[in-house]
């Protein structure tokens, strides 16, 4: 290969750097209504929860659980029902204000999702979820500045949701301080050790420092913890392109790309490499 040729490779693979890190900011961490078990969504459970209802016909948190159970089994109209039910009941229930945003969310209602998670903090400022949620909804509309004070609030009122830690990684990372986003990712795994996602994205911060070694154990972790993840799959294509292996980089952006056939750096790992393979 040329001078010339090299001086492009290494140019293409800085940009690809930069296109992991883009894409980590569009992933994000199980965004279930409430922490709840997994079997909580199943026909048996949400019968259990109607009986319960059935006895306490006024009581605005088996409305609320059994709302969130709906949620977990993406019946988000009945999900909504009874989260509506909750708030008729006891207008002050935060949690239900909280879970409900996160319905609406999902629905694509942002502005009742924005109203919701205010109302929610409205009522009780400490709610760590709420300021999580509403942090989700600043980063999709693209303001990073209000996402990071939500998430930081929410780490000052010692949240134990990895949540807050993997999204202020990611804006930490999205701003080249990616010492800072390193802790924060390893805060989250320390949270939840078996997201695939917090090690993606120390991974991803761990290249942009030029640390392979670190890169590659974390995406080798995320990709054992989850073989679906494409992220994971190109992640590790473009440490074997780093390396020079392009037969094998091009191997694993292949995969990327079977699992999620839109997936950018797949997509452009696969036209760097299959040329050189």
């Amino acid at each position: 290969m040329t001078g010339a040729g090299r001086k492009l490779r290494l140019a293409l693979l800085f940009g690809a750097v930069g296109m992991l890190a883009a894409c980590q900011s569009s992933q994000m961490m199980n965004q279930n209504v409430v922490s709840i078990d997994a079997t909580q969504g199943s026909e048996q459970n949400i019968a259990s929860l109607t009986n319960v209802i059935a006895a306490n016909p006024n009581d605005p948190e088996a409305y609320n659980v059994r709302g969130a159970a709906y949620g977990r089994a993406g019946e988000d109209r009945r999900a909504m029902e009874d989260f509506n039910k909750a708030i008729a009941l006891n207008p002050n229930y935060y949690q239900a204000y909280a879970n409900r945003a996160l319905i609406e969310r999902s629905l694509g209602q942002r502005m009742d999702a924005l109203n919701d998670y205010n109302r929610a903090l409205q009522i009780n400022s400490n709610y760590d979820v709420a300021y999580i949620g509403r942090g989700n909804l600043y980063r999709e509309a693209g303001q990073q500045n209000d996402a990071f004070n939500d998430f930081t609030r929410a780490i000052q009122l010692n949240t134990t949701d990895a949540r807050a830690y993997h999204n202020r990684g990611l804006i930490y990372q999205q701003r080249g301080q990616q010492e800072l986003a390193i802790a924060d990712f390893s805060k989250a795994i320390s949270l939840s050790p078996k997201a695939p996602q917090p090690y993606n994205g120390r991974g991803v911060s761990y290249l942009a420092l030029n640390d392979d070694q670190n890169a590659r154990a974390d995406f080798d972790k995320a990709l054992a913890l989850d073989q679906q993840n494409a992220e994971s799959w190109a992640n590790l294509g473009l440490i074997f392109e780093r390396q020079g292996d392009f037969t094998k980089a091009a191997s694993y952006y292949q995969q990327a790309k079977r699992l999620n056939p839109n997936y950018q750096p797949a997509l452009q790992g696969l036209q760097r490499t299959i040329g050189s393979a």
